[in-house]
């Protein structure tokens, strides 16, 4: 005689999590050591970045901050700046360059430092990590909409490698991209004058390095300007002793 079996129904399971509104989770305190984003008013996790997409990061930031520096630009890059890009929606990017203006009217508000809706960075960078789809595509729809100038992917993955360049461009309807690849310069829309090499961005020096080699060079500089002053001294001094043997032989040395 068969047996009967009932199907097993999968259980559904809830989303049980608390829907929160902007004010709600510009102000929420959670984990200490996990940072959140907020997508349809859910809190969203984010992963522990990796050491690589932590070096891609810093090697970013240095080096925009050394462009901003050089053409005297009222502009500020920072890490874990958030950014508004719904009513119910906050992303935290990689890198952000804003205005300095900006960054103080976000740092004047209580709670999370977020630029809102008519506080509009110039730039935002993402590190794909495991959700690749967030980035590629949800996390773009949101910064076109925002209407955000330029969204640059760094996409690290072996056998993906690429860096994708997203850019509102006068006449064009939304998002236009270019990708640059391994071996190529990636040029900036909003910054025309920022050239990076892919390969750099994508396997990065450390930041720590840069520095002492700055600092080497600057030491360098010092000494070869030190050098120079004691060589014109040491030639002031000889011709001043020249001046004083040539009076002494009754010559005028401004004659000769």
């Amino acid at each position: 005689m068969s047996q009967s079996i009932a199907p097993i129904l999968e259980e559904k399971q809830t989303d049980t999590s608390p829907t929160l509104t902007f004010e709600e989770y510009r102000v929420y305190e959670g984990d200490p050591d996990v940072q959140y984003e907020l997508y349809k008013g859910k809190l969203i996790p984010m992963p522990t970045a990796t050491v690589l997409h932590i070096k891609i990061c810093e090697y970013l930031v240095y080096k925009i901050q050394h462009y901003l520096a050089a053409h005297n630009l009222d502009l500020v890059v920072k890490t874990n700046l958030g950014v508004r890009t719904d009513e119910d929606k906050s992303r935290i990017p990689d890198v952000v360059v804003c205005t300095q203006s900006l960054l103080e009217q976000a740092a004047a508000r209580p709670g999370a430092g977020i630029l809102d809706f008519d506080e509009k960075p110039l730039l935002v960078v993402e590190v794909v990590s495991q959700d690749r789809r967030a980035d590629y595509v949800i996390k773009r729809g949101e910064y076109e909409q925002a209407n955000v100038p330029e969204y640059c992917i760094v996409d690290p993955k072996l056998g993906k490698q690429k860096i994708r360049l997203f850019a509102l461009i006068e006449g064009e309807d939304g998002y236009t991209y270019t990708d640059f690849l391994p071996g190529e310069e990636i040029v900036s829309v909003v910054f025309p004058d920022l050239v990076l090499s892919v390969n750099e961005i994508l396997n990065p020096p450390l930041v720590e390095e840069l520095v002492k080699a700055e600092r080497a060079q600057l030491q360098e500089s010092q000494q070869q300007v030190v050098i120079e002053r004691q060589r014109a001294q040491e030639q002031r001094q000889r011709a001043d002793r020249l001046a004083a043997r040539l009076r002494e032989l009754g010559v005028d040395p401004d004659t000769v």
